[in-house]
């Protein structure tokens, strides 16, 4: 008989899956609760396929509007004084093609680039993506949409980055506010205390809108400080917004860059009914660089070695993947485009080639959601060990979850026990180095095993063989 040994901390999680528990007990697996957890430092959660986690957050994209030719007047009109809204914006090309789009998206494809990529639903007060893009025909706006729809979406996280980029709209009348200063601005906004209920409500005017473009979302990125004076509020209006608009159980949000020595892992935020099927919280995912491509403002040169050398032995995310840190680039949109010259782009190809020829074994691209998931459910994931087996509880589904149990030799077997009372074994097989793991595999690493796996069940079992 397997004895499942349970913590007193744990015992409000339990509960909360009595009835997948009770299932389980009348199989013939009993659950006794006792003072303390055996585990200890015998079963850890490492990174995900044992792999330092990629990813590449783009700002200040949308459909066909260059924000850096439109955003930089309405900035002037606001900040009259700063020197970088006085260049000439006019020079710079109105539009960033489609033909871009899906240049970037379908190289980024091919070597496997996973991220975040904006769509600003009214970009800088130009027009409505759900509506109509003066300057452009409704076919070249339904044509830019469903470019991202084909293209981007397979391997990107879509967010607002609110509703203009720009000037605060009034919600109830759908226009900009009519005064024009930094209060009104969205990089700005709110100067004063907002509830969550308030922010909650412009965040879902904004979702909305993409909802409208069929375009799906877990999270958003907040445009320049946007909520800089309300951020305890900020976090809470992430989580109601999207879970109103799109029904995500996990929603999470882009603002913060971590630099130095502080950590990028993810943020878990407002963490209510732990250890329940209901559990809520809000993920703050950072990135760990600046940006140091063209800029917002898509005029800039490129400093890719600030990233990673040629030969990836130096930079900030050569740093964060010997750190084993989730290494998250940053860029503005127009910095990729460069304005026609895509020197952004050439420059953002050679850091990826460069970080896959030295790191290609022990990194892994994700989208922002896969990592705020990922983070989500180690943190609410309770793990028992007992003789041959380790059993994993767990309310948040996640790919590619990964174990070290320390001092056991495999092979290895896997169950997974749902909710309503089946148990089902699923096949894992043996690979032969670590950097070949991926769902479904174990391998032995001198007197460990790394297990990964899919945790898309309420409970699952590994048996360990224990093979001598």
């Amino acid at each position: 008989m397997f004895v499942n040994q349970v913590n007193r901390r744990d015992f409000t999680r339990l509960a909360a899956l009595a009835p997948l528990l009770g299932n389980l007990s009348s199989s013939g697996d009993d659950l006794q609760f006792v003072a303390e957890t055996p585990t200890g430092d015998a079963v850890e959660v490492v990174l995900p396929r044992n792999r330092v986690p990629l990813s590449f957050i783009i700002d200040d994209s949308t459909c066909l509007v260059n924000m850096g030719h439109f955003c930089t007047p309405q900035f002037a009109a606001a900040w009259p004084d700063r020197e970088e809204y006085k260049k000439s914006w006019r020079e710079w090309p109105r539009e960033i093609p489609d033909r871009f789009v899906r240049d970037f998206g379908e190289w980024c494809s091919e070597k496997g680039v996973r991220g975040k990529y904006s769509i600003v639903p009214n970009p800088a007060c130009v027009g409505w993506l759900d509506r109509e893009l003066p300057g452009w025909s409704r076919k070249e706006l339904q044509a830019s949409l469903q470019l991202v729809r084909e293209v981007m979406l397979p391997n990107w996280d879509i967010h607002p980055e609110m509703i203009t980029h720009t000037r605060v709209i009034d919600l109830k009348t759908g226009r900009p506010l009519q005064a024009i200063n930094s209060s009104t601005m969205e990089n700005s906004y709110p100067q004063g205390k907002k509830s969550v209920d308030e922010l909650a409500s412009y965040l879902a005017y904004a979702l909305k809108i993409l909802k409208h473009c069929e375009l799906p979302c877990e999270g958003v990125t907040t445009p320049g400080g946007f909520g800089n004076q309300v951020k305890p509020e900020l976090s809470l209006a992430v989580d109601e917004a999207v879970r109103d608009v799109f029904g995500v159980s996990l929603p999470h949000y882009f603002k913060y860059v971590h630099t130095g020595d502080q950590s990028t892992e993810p943020i878990i935020e407002n963490l209510r009914n732990a250890g329940s099927e209901d559990v809520r919280m809000t993920v703050n995912v950072p990135a760990g660089t600046g940006d140091w491509f063209g800029g917002w403002q898509g005029d800039q040169l490129s400093d890719p070695d600030r990233y990673a050398t040629a030969d990836a032995s130096s930079g900030r995310m050569v740093d964060l993947i010997e750190r084993r840190q989730p290494a998250i680039m940053l860029c503005h949109w127009p910095g990729m485009y460069s304005n026609g010259s895509e020197e952004g782009f050439q420059s953002f190809k050679r850091i990826v080639e460069s970080l896959a020829m030295r790191f290609s074994k022990e990194t892994l691209w994700m989208k922002v959601s896969e990592i705020a998931r990922y983070w989500a459910a180690k943190s609410q994931c309770s793990i028992h060990s007992s003789g041959d087996r380790v059993s994993l509880i767990c309310p948040i589904d996640s790919r590619w979850f990964t174990l070290r149990i320390r001092g056991k030799k495999g092979p290895v077997d896997c169950f997974s026990f749902h909710r309503d009372g089946s148990k089902v074994k699923r096949p894992l097989r043996e690979v032969s180095h670590a950097s070949h793991l991926d769902s479904g595999c174990w391998v032995q690493e001198e007197e460990d095993l790394l297990v990964c796996f899919d945790l898309d069940s309420p409970r699952i079992d590994l048996h360990v063989k224990q093979v001598t």
